[in-house]
């Protein structure tokens, strides 16, 4: 079980500007509020990207069902990640003491039934409360089979999910980066003025397939990408990851310990940026030229962003022309708190209120640069407080998480997904036209005069009393 002191360490993040504010590992929910996702939780979703692990979870059968692939990521090849597995522990297995046995025997069968590049192993409240000796289990089995296996010590009593994300980074920058070295380049990759530079891409999930939209981009500017944590990664990607010259931190500061301790331990440079919005794509391909600080890369920079722009200026413009002026209501946390802001901005949208639930205090500083100083954060989600400001500022569009679609759909009130389980990916020049055309086609669906006229038994009611 993992000591106080280690996750006091992982709250205390140096990296971060408001890092002096008081902190605390569980947070104290609210009567009649969800008191949202566990250490557990944020650990699993932030790992199970990685498309060739087998992702063991030790626990009862309800943990292995929560945060499973509830995650919209895709792979591009490897299917291992879809295969649920737990050690399903039952109270006879915690009177009798059969947990660690369990434990060796589930990653037997998962090595034996999958030959996987490896076994992650997820720590839940029971076997830590119990204290299950996981690293040592994981040490032996490793030593037995040959397989790497990695111990995720993040029982759910520890915090918050986004202790857990920081929890599931430590756990690969202390168990996995930096035991392999990437591959070499192909012949004829590099000329004298063409040079491949390897970078990383933490906190990127390759929702609904998002990050296949930027890759060309990278590729044509010689930027390799040695892995994303962890979205369509693979095992002996994150074993490479210390060899980047530069770590981009996309999901806000869910993984901001990874970027540090990789340049404590290795220099490697990092900034935070956003692939959502013309604008954000634009910075982001800037800032890697910028750390790269290669002269040649930063000319075919800007030849590639002119070109781009020009391209999805063009072809956002009827869009824009059917969007201009319409009022958004953002209710979502993290980076996408700002990030879709600059996008739905680039659209001519006009963003009345964004939600700041899960969002960093960076994130609210970028929220009032980009809106203004007196910008409407919203930190209450309930029904009843988003529907109140839905009537307030005549908002056109709730954009949100899949949770509070039933709360905009019985209020009549056009609905576009942003977050994790949604079907469409918006990263990037060809994301952020994906996300123009589901927005119009949400906003002008002729559904919506349809159920906010009165039924027609109501208007022949009427008539009859008339």
């Amino acid at each position: 079980m993992m000591k106080s002191k280690d996750i006091a360490a992982l709250l205390d993040e140096p990296a971060c500007t408001h890092n002096k504010k008081e902190k605390s590992g569980c947070a104290r929910p609210k009567p009649g509020a969800s008191a949202g996702g566990c250490a557990f939780d944020g650990a699993q979703i932030a790992l199970l990207p990685i498309a060739d692990v087998a992702h063991i979870v030790h626990g009862s059968i309800a943990c292995a069902g929560s945060s499973w692939d509830n995650r919209g990521t895709r792979s591009s090849g490897a299917r291992l990640y879809k295969i649920g597995m737990t050690t399903d522990l039952t109270e006879q297995d915690v009177i009798m003491g059969r947990g660690e046995k369990r434990l060796f025997h589930s990653i037997k069968q998962a090595i034996d039934s999958y030959s996987p590049a490896a076994v992650f192993v997820y720590n839940t409240c029971i076997p830590a409360l119990i204290g299950d000796d996981i690293e040592a289990i994981c040490k032996s089995a490793q030593e037995r089979w040959g397989t790497p296996v990695v111990p995720i010590d993040c029982a759910g009593f520890y915090g918050t999910k986004n202790l857990g994300n920081r929890i599931a980074g430590d756990a690969m920058v202390k168990h996995v980066c930096g035991t392999r070295e990437p591959d070499p380049l192909p012949i004829g990759a590099e000329s004298d003025t063409f040079k491949v530079h390897d970078v990383n891409l933490v906190g990127e999930y390759n929702i609904a397939g998002e990050l296949w939209h930027v890759l060309p981009l990278l590729d044509h500017l010689g930027i390799r990408i040695l892995c994303t944590l962890s979205g369509d990664a693979r095992f002996h990607e994150v074993q490479t990851m210390h060899r980047a010259k530069v770590n981009m931190m996309v999901c806000s500061k869910a993984m901001l310990n990874v970027a540090r301790k990789l340049e404590d331990s290795f220099g490697t440079k990092w900034f935070e940026g956003s692939f959502y919005g013309v604008q954000d794509m634009n910075n982001a391909l800037r800032d890697f030229a910028r750390l790269i600080e290669d002269p040649y890369l930063t000319e075919r920079t800007e030849a590639l962003i002119a070109s781009e722009e020009a391209r999805i200026n063009k072809a956002l413009e009827p869009w824009r022309q059917r969007l201009k002026g319409k009022r958004v209501l953002l209710y979502t946390g993290g980076v996408k708190s700002w990030s879709i802001v600059s996008a739905l901005q680039d659209l001519g949208m006009t963003v009345v209120a964004t939600g700041t639930k899960k969002s960093t205090e960076e994130d609210k500083a970028r929220i009032r640069e980009i809106m203004g100083a007196d910008t409407k954060m919203v930190e209450d989600g309930s029904p009843r407080a988003l529907i109140d400001i839905v009537r307030e500022y005549k908002v056109d569009i709730l954009i949100a998480g899949g949770r509070n679609m039933y709360t905009a759909l019985k209020a009549r009130i056009p609905f576009l997904d942003i977050n994790q389980e949604r079907e469409f990916g918006y990263a990037g020049y060809e994301g952020m036209l994906e996300l123009a055309k589901q927005l119009a086609l949400t906003v002008e669906s002729p559904i919506w005069q349809a159920v906010r006229k009165p039924a027609p038994w109501a208007i022949a009611k009427e008539v009859s009393h008339g």
